[in-house]
């Protein structure tokens, strides 16, 4: 009998053990997430600490993340500042713009052939407005005839040189995206009573009336007196681009009136922005007809768009980043090895301390955490003072060139950053792994 109360007792304990087990399980991963937060916030505490006591060392050894930092922020600024750039010149001109010309607006090298193509003719404006007319579904919307020349405006003692000159017609002002700043664009009945009324160019009116609005004065071209009706809106220009600011407009027969040319130009097409590639190939098969060309003849002609001007562009874009990469990659390699080296250092120098640390009962990944996160902590301050060091440099390259557009983003300083907190990881792990492996009684007796 007693025997079988032992047995019954003892199935009763190992019954009671299991359910006090099953009751304390839900309470393990708690208990893991507290004990990974603490040794978090101490390798953290104690990281810091090593940063503060060591500063010279640790900005010596952050300095190549430092360089690598601001090379690819500025990169990335510089990239961001020619597309912004870019956009801002041709802002006042419309991206759903054609325009017909004789030259392509690229590199060409039989320009020889190029030189014998008859000129764009701004009737050919006329006659693709009545197409439109004909078919108003059709991706044409409206064609502007327009041709320019450098010429010199003056306003008594004041004098601009080689300023953009525009003859063009009322309807431009239906294409152009720009705003006028006062006045207005003059109108089709002063279009073609060719009248001598002009509209400036921010930069323009600035410089002839700087004290002054400009709006009813009169100012002189080539001798004649025109009588100014708007002024455009400030736009900017980059990297030499043409803008409204630095150009007049004026009614294109007052144009031809006053500077005597044949009637090359070129033809300005506003296109359906959601139907460009059909809008291009409607437009060049209307030219080749208005042309007369057969259908063994080559285009004698050029149908241009913003995008290339903007394709021309990615050659700068791409040598800039390139030197960028090589630079940031260089300087973070480098700042990679030397913050290696220091925290081989760093578990050098406190083989004791892990040796104590791991006989009072220390796991292998709170060493580990704790070395990591030491380097990765010397990195993200580097990351963090790179960024600054970038910010102040936007700053001064904002002022020394102010027509080149800078965009310090927040996408810029999360990437610098993300970059920053890898370097550390990558550089740190191997002398981190190192220290997490060292065997306690061995580290304890190290000299």
């Amino acid at each position: 009998m007693h025997g079988g109360s032992c047995v019954c007792a003892t199935a009763s304990s190992r019954a009671t053990v299991l359910r006090n087990n099953r009751d304390a399980a839900p309470g393990l991963p708690s208990l893991i997430v507290r004990r990974l937060y603490y040794e978090l916030f101490e390798s953290i505490r104690i990281a810091f600490a090593q940063i503060l006591a060591n500063k010279l060392r640790s900005a010596l050894t952050a300095l190549g993340v430092i360089i690598g930092i601001v090379a690819v922020t500025l990169m990335g600024t510089a990239i961001r500042g020619i597309d912004v750039g870019v956009d801002r010149s041709f802002s006042g001109f419309g991206d759903d713009i054609l325009y017909v010309t004789k030259w392509p607006w690229r590199d060409v090298e039989d320009w020889w052939n190029l030189r014998n193509r008859r000129s764009i003719k701004h009737d050919y404006a006329r006659q693709i407005n009545e197409w439109v007319a004909n078919n108003p579904d059709g991706p044409l919307q409206l064609a502007v005839p327009t041709a320019n020349r450098g010429t010199n405006v003056v306003r008594g003692e004041y004098r601009v040189n080689n300023i953009w000159t525009l003859g063009t017609t009322a309807d431009y002002a239906r294409i152009t995206r720009s705003e006028l700043k006062e006045g207005r664009f003059f109108s089709d009945f002063e279009g073609q009573a060719g009248s001598n009324v002009i509209v400036l160019g921010f930069d323009v009116a600035d410089a002839l009336f700087p004290n002054e609005s400009a709006i009813g004065q009169t100012v002189r071209i080539r001798g004649q007196n025109f009588q100014v009706l708007g002024v455009a809106a400030r736009q900017g220009s980059f990297l030499g681009l043409f803008s409204w600011d630095s150009m007049v407009a004026l009614p294109l027969t007052t144009y031809r009136r006053h500077f005597k040319l044949n009637d090359d130009g070129e033809v300005r097409v506003q296109v359906d922005p959601l139907r460009m590639v059909a809008g291009r190939d409607e437009l060049r098969g209307l030219m080749r007809r208005i042309r007369q060309l057969g259908p063994e003849q080559r285009d004698d002609f050029e149908i241009n768009e913003q995008g290339t001007i903007r394709s021309q562009l990615d050659p700068i874009k791409n040598g800039i980043a390139l030197a960028g990469f090589f630079i940031t990659g260089l300087a973070l390699f480098v700042g990679a090895i030397g913050i290696m080296n220091i925290t081989y250092v760093s578990v050098k120098e406190r083989t004791k301390e892990i040796g104590t640390r791991k006989a009072l009962g220390a796991r292998r990944r709170t060493i580990l955490l704790q070395f990591l996160i030491e380097a990765v902590a010397i990195c993200f301050v580097g990351g963090l003072a790179g960024l600054g060091l970038a910010a102040v440099l936007t700053q001064v390259v904002a002022v020394a060139a102010p027509s080149f557009p800078l965009v310090f983003s927040l996408s810029l300083v999360a990437t610098g950053l993300v970059i920053s907190v890898l370097t550390g990881i990558f550089s740190g792990f191997a002398p981190a792994w190192q220290a997490s492996k060292l065997d306690p009684v061995v580290a304890l007796r190290y000299e």
